[in-house]
């Protein structure tokens, strides 16, 4: 064979299709590389059904936190506003002021009438004293009159008791004709003069009597300046509790936080007017936040409380973070639907409901804000 025909033959075989010393060729690159494809798919189709097998992933989970609403318990203007969205504020810091010009005006009043009673009350209690006195005194010298009076009536008895017997006795004697007329006129003058006397005496004790009875009535003037001092010290009472109930509106105008956090969203502005239950602030604590996911009830016997989960936050898909499963829900999110579906027409498509689960996750330099997206990975284990 010439040689110009024995390179023209080489010429025409493809390129790569040298013959190899057993006589085969060699596959075509575009098959290498779907050999190449293929085993690669399936090395991560295998890792991927594996992470299925041990681990939960969920995309329907967002952070969480108490988000706390300020009201107004009174209502008012609003004179200060120093809440300002996006700042940290302190426990007790003042956030919003309402008016309270009106409340204190009624709190001078209230002070006025206290101070009217505490002087009503001065009065009565002197008048009580005069009372006393007055009453003390007059009954010890009706007490004095009236035993006086005893004694003088005491004193004329044994008198009265002899002249009767002296009057019988000259009668006696003038029937035997031992005593004359004039003896027993004499004897008999006597005892009406003692019998005058002791009726005076008589009259006198019942009007001491009467004069101590009397004494002792003025006395019970006591009882009802007692009673009038009760009353001032109710109506006393009543105004303090009016005053301290005026004070706590007063103090209710200024709304403080209830807790260190972040302050959200501000409602009000200087100048507005508030009712009471109104809502004012919105604040949250950013040290107390965790992750909440709806995970298909399918899944939920795989769950159980302190499971570690991987964290993925949206914000920073370059970082990880560690959680534990700190709360499974009891019941599906679609109980909590303000609309419930009955179903009356008797149509039924089968849908797969979520359970609630909360996951425990430390916050990262307040990073972590309520509403952003995460993902989610619960090691359930095989």
């Amino acid at each position: 064979m010439p040689k110009e025909d024995v390179n023209r033959g080489k010429e025409d075989i493809p390129a790569g299709s040298e013959v190899l010393g057993s006589g085969r060729r060699n596959p075509p690159p575009a098959l290498l590389l779907l050999i190449t494809a293929f085993a690669i798919a399936g090395y991560f189709g295998y890792q991927e059904f594996q992470e299925r097998l041990v681990t939960l992933h969920e995309e329907d989970a967002r952070i969480r936190a108490e988000m706390v609403t300020i009201s107004s318990r009174v209502a008012g203007w609003v004179t200060a506003v120093s809440a300002k969205e996006g700042e940290i504020v302190e426990k007790g810091a003042a956030l919003i002021v309402i008016d309270d010009r009106g409340v204190k005006a009624v709190v001078e009043e209230l002070n006025a009438e206290l101070e009217g009673i505490n002087a009503e009350k001065e009065r009565l209690k002197a008048h009580q004293v005069l009372v006393r006195k007055q009453t003390e005194s007059k009954l010890i010298a009706e007490q004095s009159e009236l035993s006086a009076a005893q004694v003088v009536v005491s004193s004329l008895e044994p008198q009265l008791n002899l002249s009767k017997r002296e009057v019988e006795r000259t009668t006696r004697l003038f029937r035997r004709k031992v005593a004359s007329r004039r003896q027993v006129d004499q004897s008999q003058q006597k005892l009406q003069k003692i019998e005058r006397e002791h009726e005076i005496a008589l009259a006198k004790v019942n009007g001491a009597r009467a004069r101590v009875r009397q004494a002792e009535v003025e006395r019970a003037r006591l009882d009802v300046l007692n009673g009038d001092l009760i009353v001032l010290e109710k109506r006393e009472a009543q105004i303090k509790a009016k005053k301290r109930r005026h004070k706590l509106d007063i103090g209710d105008r200024i709304i403080e936080a209830p807790l260190k956090g972040i302050v959200d969203r501000r409602f009000v502005d200087i100048g507005e007017y508030v009712s009471p239950g109104q809502r004012l602030v919105l604040i949250h604590d950013p040290e107390h936040i965790w992750i909440e996911a709806n995970i298909k009830e399918t899944e939920v016997r795989r769950l159980k409380i302190g499971q570690s989960v991987e964290v993925t936050v949206d914000a920073y898909p370059d970082e990880n973070f560690e959680g534990y499963v700190e709360r499974i829900g009891s019941s599906a999110t679609s109980t909590f639907a303000l609309l419930p579906s009955p179903n009356p027409s008797g149509n039924f498509t089968k849908i797969t409901q979520r359970l609630p689960i909360r996951i425990s996750i430390n916050q990262k330099d307040g990073r972590f804000r309520p509403g952003m997206m995460v993902e989610i990975k619960i090691a359930t284990g095989r």
